[in-house]
């Protein structure tokens, strides 16, 4: 499939995925003490899945979903689904600036994993932007890595298995459309819901509590992997990944208002590092694309 290269859409498309990321973790909070990690995914897949294909089958769009790329989306969902089950695990053990912290180690695992699998290149604006990032994501959270916990674990962990997903995708965005990847990803990740929930003792099916949360959970998962995976698409993955960066501070924010989180001065100071990053990342970009750029998706 031809790839185009527009740095500025693909970071507006990330602020999409930056609020629905920001919005399911909040509503994971809220259902996290009565459902398990394996039941939120399932349902979350199921609702994903219904509103996929409803929209693929409205559009005429259907065809386009592939099946010659099944190995390739079989491991992206499966390391996407021990990542995602990692995630919520942590979020409900640490807070969420500190879950963001860890989580946003991933950017730099995907600039390193681009070089290497994608053949990307290491510009000097995706290399400070990485870096800067990462300092004010220090500053935001402020990790005590010295109290190390199971959540702590957990979001680290959660990081790499992202980093390994959005290398698949990108690298399925250059064969398949938006529609087939969505198709698969909420498929696949709905059979590894139903295993997962198959060797669970028990279920615990959604409440009239818990179910406004669990559709919020299942279409903003939707919204934010459609815009990631349009971004991907757009640019490089180690444009669009330090951008991700902009969710720590605004979930600093979220978590001080709806769950007295603590808030000071370092998180604004560490906010605008990371707003500082990223502008770095998008001014290079944009320098480095021609007038007439062509289809290529690297700098």
């Amino acid at each position: 499939m031809p790839q185009t290269y527009r740095p500025l859409r693909a970071a507006l498309w990330m602020i999409g995925s930056i609020l629905s990321f920001s919005s399911m973790a909040v509503a994971g909070r809220f259902v996290s003490a009565v459902h398990s990690t394996f039941e939120i995914m399932a349902i979350r897949s199921l609702i994903g899945f219904i509103v996929v294909v409803a929209i693929a089958l409205v559009l005429n769009r259907i065809r386009e979903v592939r099946g010659n790329r099944i190995k390739t989306h079989f491991f992206r969902n499966f390391f996407h689904f021990i990542g995602q089950n990692l995630w919520f695990f942590a979020l409900a053990t640490i807070p969420l600036a500190q879950v963001f912290a860890l989580e946003f180690t991933s950017p730099i695992w995907v600039i390193l994993l681009s070089l290497i699998f994608l053949g990307e290149r290491l510009t000097r604006p995706r290399v400070a932007a990485a870096v800067l990032g990462f300092i004010g994501i220090l500053v935001v959270a402020r990790p005590e890595m010295s109290m190390i916990d199971s959540g702590v674990i957990a979001a680290a962990m959660s990081a790499i298995f992202f980093a390994a997903t959005i290398i698949m995708t990108k690298a399925l965005t250059r064969h398949e459309s938006i529609v087939s990847i969505l198709f698969w990803l909420t498929g696949i990740q709905l059979c590894f819901g139903v295993i997962a929930l198959a060797v669970q003792p028990s279920i615990t099916w959604p409440t009239s509590a818990t179910l406004p949360w669990l559709i919020v959970i299942g279409l903003a998962g939707l919204v934010a992997h459609y815009c990631l995976t349009t971004a991907l698409s757009l640019a490089p993955a180690s444009f669009v990944m330090p951008i991700d960066f902009t969710r720590l501070p605004l979930i600093a924010v979220v978590g001080m208002v709806l769950f007295s989180e603590r808030l000071d001065a370092m998180v604004l100071i560490g906010g605008a590092i990371i707003l500082f990053a990223n502008w770095i990342n998008i001014r290079g970009e944009n320098r480095a694309v021609p007038a007439n750029s062509g289809p290529s998706v690297t700098a």
